[in-house]
C-alpha cells in the first residue's frame, strides 16, 4: 500500500515536471500566468503608483527577463474588470497630443492587494509542497 501510494506521487511529480519543461507549454503562454495576471498587475502598480498598459507590459517583460510576455489581449480586458471592481481608477492625460490611460489602485484595490499576494504566497508554498514532498519511509 505505502509503495502505491510513493508511486503515485513520483508519477505526479515526473508529470508535472515534463508539463513545466514542455517546449510546447513555454512560461510565457502558460495558464499559470493567466490565473495570476490580476495579482502581477496590482503588484506593480502598488510599486509603481501608476502606469499606462504597455508599459506594464514592458514592466513584466524586463522582470522577466522575457520569459512572461502579457499581450494586449490579455492585458485590457483584466484592467477593464479590475476597474469594474473598484481595484482601479484611470487618469487620462494628453501626452504627445494622444490620450494616454494611467492606472492606479483605489483604496479597496490596495487592500485587496495585500490579501491577493498572502494568497499567492500560500498557493505557491502549497505547490512546493507537492513538488517536492518529504516522503516518509
Amino acid at each position: 500500500m505505502k509503495f502505491k501510494i510513493i508511486h503515485n506521487i513520483l508519477m505526479y511529480i515526473i508529470n508535472l515536471c515534463i508539463f513545466v519543461r514542455s517546449k510546447d507549454l513555454k512560461m510565457k503562454n502558460s495558464q499559470l500566468y493567466k490565473g495570476s495576471l490580476n495579482t502581477i498587475v496590482m503588484k506593480l502598480l502598488e510599486e509603481n503608483g501608476r502606469m499606462y498598459g504597455y508599459e506594464i507590459t514592458q514592466k513584466v517583460k524586463e522582470i522577466t527577463n522575457g520569459d512572461l510576455k502579457i499581450t494586449e489581449g490579455a492585458l485590457y480586458p483584466a484592467l477593464h474588470k479590475l476597474e469594474a471592481e473598484g481595484i482601479l481608477e484611470v487618469e487620462v492625460e494628453n501626452v504627445d497630443n494622444r490620450l494616454r490611460k494611467y492606472y492606479k489602485l483605489t483604496e479597496k484595490g490596495a487592500t485587496e492587494t495585500v490579501n491577493r499576494l498572502a494568497e499567492l504566497e500560500e498557493f505557491i508554498r502549497n505547490m512546493q509542497t507537492l513538488v517536492q514532498p518529504k516522503l516518509d519511509f
